[in-house]
């Protein structure tokens, strides 16, 4: 059977492959397989990890559970019915596997047998994290702040939902997200028998846990002895204009909690225990109100009170971690130059020493995430390039023996090109260049030049379903994708030079990759066009208002979501951190 179920998605792989023969379309992105989570049995000989499957008659994707040994082999489905079924994780003894299905937390064992439901809870669970005895399981579940129990809870939602009245009411700010209406309730940390029953409110109260921010990773985690448990809050009275989110221990056995964080006003989040309860290793950005502030591993000493920095003097964003087994090494993935490489960093360093010489890229060349390590010393992450959508990876701690776990398929794109130029005041850049499959060195081609958003954002060379530059390419075009001024990967000062100069520099630097691209033969001068997305969006709409630039024109200029007017911005954003940062105020106290 496993054999069978193998087949038939290196079968399904290759039909869409076969497709792909023809010009990359909208539709083969879509059929793709989303290969994703993976999560490592604690025995280091299973991956268990999600695949999801786009319905598009449905207009929904559904995501099923699968498992596989690191060399590829043994590919079995756990998971199956009309609903998707995501977040697996192994208990600590590596017999069962408790997971998210049709909005309640459940068990399975290993093989995918005997599934067992654990949650009940009108207000939904989702985020499973096993407590290391094995017989508790925490998760995250989105309340009334006024309501002890889910009765509570059940018969509050059954009033707003049976009022006529369905006026949208707020007393305070950060009331929506996006296009989100976060009406009262707030996430809050659960812990629940992992037989079932009642379920306990860990983080009562009128707040978010964990908060609405820029975090990667599961925030909270179970201490090795399984006496107490850490996960994030904001304390600060108006979350709006605040990324101050702290750390916080619990006692299970009742007490307290305490802000282990307390001096830092920036972002910290993604704690987690080294085995041996030695230490607490987290996240941080050392900048208050800053969400693009470099992101570093910081180390809290459970006995003293001691907090430091392991990765103090590397100039990159750690975007998630992984502790060995044995406490020794942390392993972590940061946005370098377009990818994602592998570095490590001991979790004891010689705080006499320059500390960025203990930093060391072990896996280069990949897009990771989702990092996972053994006992024996192995790597198992995600990671994605503009020609391969993500797959399951393996290496050695010491990066050696890199290969694929899940099959991906051929769809027979043209791998991305690199390109460096001369930007603003001469700073080096850095960006990359598409082009169709079928390209014919000879001939001119029409021009697009993505502009990612953020603006402290960054093309890298990953897969994406928003902005593929294949879909683009593979319709006749060059793709050109800078990262200019804000980007991230090119260390802080580069992503801090956009801040309240978002037409200044930025444009600049897009402005010479353009006039170095019309240089090359194959690019036809008199087909450029432009198009980006949120702040790419504001960059095409300021393009529009200013480029004179004597050595092209934009012929076409589209503009998603795009910002044209920063005072209406500041006015009608819910992240007012954000604009108070990027602008130095609101638009009274600094006119833009």
């Amino acid at each position: 059977m496993n054999r069978i179920l193998f087949a038939l998605l290196l079968v399904t792989f290759a039909f869409i492959g076969a497709r792909a023969q023809a010009p990359f379309s909208f539709d083969d992105m879509m059929n793709v397989k989303r290969v994703g989570d993976p999560q490592l049995s604690p025995d280091g000989k299973t991956v268990a990890f999600t695949i999801g499957t786009v319905d598009k008659a449905a207009n929904r994707t559904l995501t099923q559970i699968y498992k596989v040994k690191p060399d590829g082999s043994d590919l079995k489905q756990l998971t199956d019915g009309t609903s998707s079924s995501s977040s697996p994780r192994w208990s600590p003894d590596g017999r069962h596997i408790a997971f998210t299905t049709g909005g309640q937390i459940w068990t399975m064992e290993e093989d995918g047998g005997d599934k067992e439901k654990v949650t009940a809870i009108s207000s939904g669970a989702g985020n499973p994290v096993w407590a290391p005895d094995g017989k508790w399981i925490a998760f995250s579940s989105e309340v009334y702040p006024e309501c002890t129990n889910d009765a509570c809870n059940a018969a509050e939602d059954a009033r707003v939902e049976g009022s006529k009245v369905q006026a949208k009411v707020t007393d305070r700010l950060l009331f929506k997200h996006w296009n989100e209406w976060r009406n009262r309730k707030r996430a809050h940390v659960f812990v629940v028998a992992r037989d079932g029953g009642a379920a306990r409110d860990l983080t009562p109260g009128d707040f978010d846990s964990p908060p609405y921010g820029a975090s990667t990773g599961t925030d909270y985690a179970f201490s090795p002895d399984g006496r107490e448990i850490v996960y994030l809050r904001n304390p600060d009275k108006v979350e709006a204009i605040s990324t101050n989110s702290d750390i916080y221990v619990l006692p299970l056995s009742g007490g307290a909690a305490k802000n282990i964080t307390v001096n830092n006003k920036g972002y910290d989040a993604a704690p987690v225990y080294t085995s041996d309860g030695k230490y607490i290793l987290f996240r941080s950005q050392a900048t208050a109100t800053f969400e693009a502030d470099r992101w570093r591993i910081m180390r809290y000493n459970r006995s003293t009170g001691e907090t430091v920095e392991l990765t103090r003097g590397f100039d990159q964003q750690v975007d998630e971690m992984a502790i060995s087994p044995d406490n020794k090494t942390v392993y972590f993935a940061a946005g370098t130059k377009g990818r994602s490489p592998i570095y490590s960093v001991p979790v004891e360093p010689d705080l006499r020493l320059r500390i960025a010489t203990h930093v060391k890229q072990i896996v280069c060349g990949v897009s990771a995430g989702s990092l996972n390590v053994s006992r024996d010393g192995m790597l198992v992450f995600s990671s994605s390039s503009m020609t391969s959508p993500a797959g399951i990876m393996r290496a050695g701690t010491d990066g050696s023996g890199l290969s694929t776990v899940t099959a991906s398929p051929n769809l027979n794109l043209t791998k991305a090109e690199e390109i460096e130029w001369k930007g603003a005041l001469q700073a080096p850049l850095h960006g990359f260049i598409v082009k169709p499959a079928n390209f014919d060195a000879s001939k001119k081609y029409p021009m697009i030049v993505l502009i990612h958003g953020g603006p402290q954002g960054a093309w890298s060379d990953n897969w994406g379903y928003r902005w593929n530059p294949q879909i683009f390419a593979n319709a006749g075009y060059v793709v050109f994708m800078p990262n200019q001024r804000g980007s991230t990967g090119y260390g802080q000062k580069f992503v801090d030079d956009v801040s309240a100069d978002w037409g200044g520099k930025a444009f600049v630097d897009i402005k010479t990759g353009v006039a170095e691209m019309i240089k090359k033969p194959y690019i036809d001068k008199n087909r450029i066009g432009a198009a980006g997305a949120s702040y790419g969006g504001y960059m095409v709409d300021w393009i529009l208002g200013h480029n004179n630039d004597p050595r092209f024109k934009f012929k076409t200029l589209v503009s998603h979501a795009g910002v044209y007017n920063l005072e209406s911005m500041a006015g009608a954003t819910e992240e007012l951190w954000f604009t108070n940062w990027e602008f130095k105020g609101m638009p009274w106290e600094n006119p833009v």
